[in-house]
This record gives structure tokens, sequence and C-alpha cells, in this order.
């Protein structure tokens, strides 16, 4: 397993350190770049595209961020690589692009996004799996789903692994799931299969039974998402050992 320590080191800007009013969206270069400048960890996102390529980006579908409309995985890579982002001069762009611009500059958090399909998505981890093992900067992934989770244990085993978690509580984001699969989820117990490194949980959820479990009998540190408020860093300090950050500079004084 590479080593982790990065992940706890500095705070870790959610989908780059962006401001919609400045023209730097979310997810994209220029967020990133901003991030870089501000030696920023980064918190990303992936979504599948038609031909199983990895995108840097948060939404399945593109509307709210871009002048089209309709799923991300309903057009290939290099469709969507000429697909612009609102506000901006960024296009859309894909994992292999991310990791060269950061370059092992900063650390990344890569959430691989996930539908909870019951069809295997074999071909679009193995792709993540070959990209991140053949990069040599501090690199973690992190999802929902354990089945990614532990698909990425099989094809990278060396690639730490993030719990993300939040309570499973909200029936409008995990209706889909069985009472006992929210069950598992609301608790990780799936983490004997998936052996994270690491668990990333909400955090106004905090303090929570499996997160707080995990820390204290297996040493795994816990980190907050999405911090936005002095009272989400105020309860992050108190239970988690680093933050995702948006809307502010956590190194401001104030």
């Amino acid at each position: 397993m590479r080593d982790l320590s990065w992940l706890t080191e500095r705070p870790i800007a959610h989908r780059g350190f962006h401001d919609t009013a400045r023209g730097c969206v979310e997810n994209t270069p220029s967020a990133i770049a901003a991030s870089m400048e501000r030696n920023f960890s980064v918190e990303v996102d992936l979504q599948q595209s038609a031909d199983d390529k990895a995108i840097v980006f948060h939404d399945d579908t593109l509307e709210r961020l871009t002048f089209e409309t309709g799923p991300v995985k309903a057009r290939t890579a290099a469709e969507l690589a000429a697909v612009m982002m609102r506000g901006t001069n960024d296009r859309l762009w894909r994992l292999d692009e991310l990791l060269e611009q950061v370059d092992g500059r900063v650390g990344l958090c890569i959430e691989i996004k996930s539908r909870f399909e019951r069809h295997p998505k074999h071909a679009y981890i193995a792709g993540i799996a070959e990209s991140l093992s053949r990069y040599k900067g501090p690199v973690a992934v992190k999802s929902f789903d354990p089945d990614i989770l532990q698909m990425m244990r099989e094809a990278a085993p060396d690639i730490p692994r993030g719990a993300l978690g939040d309570g499973v509580r909200d029936l409008r984001n995990w209706g889909r799931a069985s009472r006992i699969e929210r069950f598992m989820l609301r608790h990780m117990l799936y983490a004997p299969r998936v052996r994270p490194s690491f668990v990333s949980y909400w955090v106004k959820g905090l303090p929570a039974l499996a997160p707080m479990t995990l820390r204290k009998l297996f040493g795994l540190p816990v980190i907050a998402w999405t911090v936005r408020t002095p009272e989400d860093r105020a309860r992050a300090d108190a239970f988690a050992d680093q933050i995702v950050f948006e809307g502010f500079d956590p190194d401001a004084k104030a």
C-alpha cells in the first residue's frame, strides 16, 4: 500500500479550489491549478463515458455545468472532450489529463461516482486502476459503492481506498437500496472485504458509529466532507483528521 500520510497533512479542496464568480468551475483544470498554487490537496470526481473512459466530472448529467444535456454515460470520451463548461474556457477532460497536470505536486483524492448498477463495471475500473498504477504522485480513491472499492482492491491493491459514508438516511438518495443494504452501508459492514485505508464521512453526520469505530480500532484516518462553515470546521476538528472544504480558504487568518 502506498504512503497515505499526505491525506491528513493539508486541507483538501472540494472539486478543486473553485469559484464560479471568478470563472473557475469545479473539477476543471482551472480549479486544480488554483489548488496547486495554494498547495492544497485536491478532491475530484470521476464519471464513466460510453466507451468506459474516466471523465473528471461530478454530475450524472451535463445540464447543470455545461451547455449540453443528457447523461454523461451516453457520450464517448471524444465527444465529451468537446463539451464546454459554463462560464469558463475549460472543457470536460479525462483522468489521464488530470494526472498529467498535477504530476505529483499535490495529493489527489479521487471519488469514483456510482449509480449502484447491477451490471459489471470492470473495463471502466480497470482503466482507472491502470492509470493510477502508472502515476507516481500521492493519490487515493474513494467511493460510496463497495463493489467499486472491491474491484479497485483487486485491480490495484497498492492504491489506497476510502470508504465514503453519510449515514444512509436520505431515501431520496438511498431509496433504491433495500433496508438490509442500507444497514450494511450505514455501518460500513463491507469493510472486511474492501479493506479501506481511510474513511471519508459527511461532516454533519459526525460523530457516527462506523467511522469512529474504524478510526479507534484500526487507526483509519477520518476525512470530513464537505466543510463550508465555522460550525462544520469545529465539528471536523473534534471528530476527524482532515477536511474536504469549499467556499473559503482554510489557510486564511480570521
